[in-house]
């Protein structure tokens, strides 16, 4: 990085200009401003930056006008452009990167996140050209140093689907947090109460049966009372109700602690935990979507879990596994449902089954199948591959299980393999270590 690095920052807001601009500027990177779409492309007659953050709501031509009308020349073309925005509606996301923008910023900026972001855009840049010079120039050369950076630009790819599915996942995670916090604090308000209102009210019972055996003939008024509101069901159902009550407290209680074992996104630490437990609150936020709908039936969840000891590992990135891979059997069932295909598979009914176990290598294996219609072996050799995605545009991008076999790989020394079978179903087998090698805790 230096001072040849040029960022054109375009934005009709003073007060962001001025932020990013001198933070970009203070990390060494020569920045040019430009406050409206206009303003840019006249600035970019004279000279060509290196990458540009394009706002999207301006006057004038906005920013999805401008990125088109940059990434229709020839000299333009192959800028990154990374807009900003403080749109979160999946729409306006997707119609930028169909435009040719090469990522997005959220706002309000987080300055570690634009760094990141704009590192990693401007090294891809750098690679790109130095591949289409290095094909005038060395010919001789091209096959092997093509693929060497293009096993580089691989990696930076990854790197660019982690800091998207990261932030989805940290949003949701936050979401649910707050979600959890939300309903915390009430429901321990509740059920703190409630044995102390079932101790009242079975003294004012008490009270009543004292009152009735010394006085066992009330006056016409109070008996003809007692009988309006049925006083001997009433205290029956009362005690009824005040257990259903609990019940219900106590499964609220259970849910929290459900949403906040999910949320935790302490990807910097390795933690020892109850794999169950993460399994078990990734199927609390998924439930909704096995309930019976008017266009399927309920799907049937399996469950077969081991005796498993904690395990050291990252919590919420497996979570994020489990997530990504629990999601993918639903969205391949209810494919099955819509299409009618059921009737060529198992029972005609869809199935998801989840088996844990330690292997005598020390390994947790978790196994989650579904049986759906399947895939074909072609298919199953490409579904770790970020970008490859077997679901209709619009339903899928390609990131899921690329991130998760990179969590289970890459951050656990693991293994994640994929079992297909057309109109049988799939199966993913996860393999962790049960205890890290990257791990400080004491064993």
């Amino acid at each position: 990085m230096n001072k040849s690095d040029i960022i054109l920052i375009v934005d009709d807001n003073p007060a962001n200009l001025g932020v990013l601009s001198d933070f970009l500027d203070e990390t060494g990177y020569e920045v040019w401003v430009a406050k409206s779409g206009d303003m840019a492309l006249q600035r970019i007659e004279y000279a060509l930056p290196d990458l540009i953050l394009l706002d999207i709501m301006m006057p004038g031509i906005d920013g999805f006008e401008t990125c088109r009308y940059l990434k229709g020349k020839t000299e333009t073309c192959d800028i990154p452009v990374i807009f900003m925005t403080a749109l979160s509606d999946t729409e306006s996301k997707v119609k930028g990167l169909n435009l040719g923008a090469v990522d997005y910023i959220t706002k309000p900026f987080q300055q570690e996140e634009v760094l990141a972001r704009v590192k990693l855009h401007l090294k891809l840049y750098k690679l790109m050209r130095q591949v289409a010079e290095q094909n005038k120039t060395l010919e001789q050369k091209v096959q092997e140093r093509t693929f060497e950076l293009n096993q580089m630009v691989e990696e930076l790819k990854t790197m660019q689907v982690q800091l998207v599915q990261n932030e989805k996942m940290s949003s949701l995670g936050q979401m649910v947090a707050g979600v959890a916090h939300e309903i915390n604090n009430p429901i321990n308000f509740i059920y703190g109460n409630l044995e102390p209102a079932e101790e009242y009210i079975e003294n004012i019972l008490n009270l009543i049966e004292m009152y009735q055996l010394y006085h066992p003939e009330p006056d016409a008024e109070i008996k003809a009372y007692r009988e309006d509101i049925e006083l001997e069901f009433l205290r029956e159902d009362l005690i009824k109700i005040l257990s259903s009550m609990k019940i219900g407290a106590n499964r609220i209680l259970e849910i929290v602690k459900s949403l906040r074992n999910f949320s935790r996104i302490d990807g910097s630490e390795i933690k020892k935990v109850d794999i169950h437990e993460g399994i078990d609150s990734t199927l609390m936020i998924l439930q909704n979507r096995l309930k019976a709908k008017p266009e399927h039936p309920e799907i049937e969840l399996i469950k077969e879990y081991g005796n498993l000891p904690d395990v050291e590992c990252y919590p919420g990135q497996l979570n994020q596994v489990f997530m990504n891979l629990l999601a993918n059997g639903i969205d391949a069932i209810e494919e099955c449902y819509s299409e009618g295909s059921f009737k060529e598979v198992e029972n005609n009914s869809g199935k998801i089954r989840i088996s844990t176990e330690l292997n005598n290598s020390d390994e947790v294996v978790i196994k989650i199948a579904d049986n759906a219609k399947g895939m074909k072996e072609e298919v199953v050799n490409r579904i770790f591959n970020p970008f490859f995605t077997t679901k209709p545009v619009g339903k899928g991008t390609g990131m899921g299980l690329a991130i998760s076999y990179s969590i289970v790989v890459d951050k656990h020394g693991g293994k994640l393999e994929c079992n297909s079978k057309v109109n049988v179903g799939t199966e993913f087998i996860i393999r962790i270590p049960r205890r890290s090698k990257n791990s400080l805790i004491d064993n």
